[in-house]
């Protein structure tokens, strides 16, 4: 590839990321149902692309969009729908994954209802909570400070694969870059914003989980014997591609948040 093409890749790449972090930004800010509904047509093109991986057909996967709507629709904001427990609607996204592969008869489909349910439900429950623009802002915005740290870092540094048979322009300097970015990022925010402790110090640690989550979906399309799990989004792929490293994330940033219920 020559050098104004790279120049070129990077420029619609970094262009659809800045608008992608303004519109969830302005959502998370906003929150109630402009977040809700941001997170919905997420989890649902996320559903659409993880079919597609596992090769499951069209009318499987509409069964699992519809599966995963039901208990998209429990996290609206209380002015559409009655409120309820955030256990019940857990409770609904299992029912969900077990409807899917009942009707399906397609295990890995089912699983994808919960990969792409959970962490919308965690987000929810982050922004819901008091002080939970802060919260939620850290459970996204360390994943961006990983990514963008891993990014340069690696591209400048290079050195030896992180996982060269699953992603092979992943490398260990990504990653230490990676983690170091969205480590300072929790520290700023401890420090500046009153980011709880616990939540500051396991920030690196998060990190690493988030970069677990790219390889997995790395994996993922390797399987599948595809570069994207989608096109929707120029210069990144799918959306998929975008909050793999989200997924395990915000249900961990969501236990550490409800952490001192249980021990206090």
């Amino acid at each position: 590839m020559s050098a104004p093409q790279r120049k070129s890749d990077l420029a619609v790449r970094a262009s659809t990321g800045v608008l992608m972090i303004a519109i969830a930004a302005i959502a998370l800010w906003l929150g109630g149902i402009a977040f809700w509904i941001l997170c919905t047509v997420g989890a649902l093109f996320m559903m659409a692309e993880w079919s597609d991986l596992d090769q499951a057909g069209a009318r499987n996967k509409r069964v699992a969009q519809f599966a995963l709507s039901v208990p998209l629709a429990t996290m609206a904001p209380a002015s559409l729908i009655i409120e309820v427990h955030y256990f019940f609607t857990l409770g609904l996204l299992v029912g969900a994954a077990f409807f899917t592969v009942i009707v399906t008869r397609k295990p890995r489909l089912a699983a994808g209802v919960l990969y792409c349910g959970l962490p919308v439900l965690s987000l929810v429950f982050l922004r819901r909570a008091d002080g939970g623009l802060l919260f939620a802002f850290w459970a996204l915005a360390l994943v961006w400070a990983c990514d963008i740290g891993a990014y340069f870092s690696g591209r400048s540094i290079s050195g030896p694969k992180l996982a060269p048979a699953i992603s092979p322009n992943k490398t260990w300097a990504g990653l230490g870059g990676g983690v170091i970015a969205a480590g300072l990022f929790g520290a700023l925010l401890h420090v500046q914003f009153g980011l709880p402790w616990r939540m500051a110090v396991a920030t690196p640690l998060l990190a690493v989980v988030a970069q677990g989550g790219d390889l997995y979906e790395s994996w993922l399309k390797r399987r599948a014997g595809v570069k994207d799990s989608g096109n929707m989004l120029p210069g990144h792929g799918g959306v998929l591609d975008r909050l793999d490293g989200l997924v395990p994330v915000a249900p961990l940033a969501a236990l550490l948040l409800i952490l001192p219920r249980f021990y206090p």
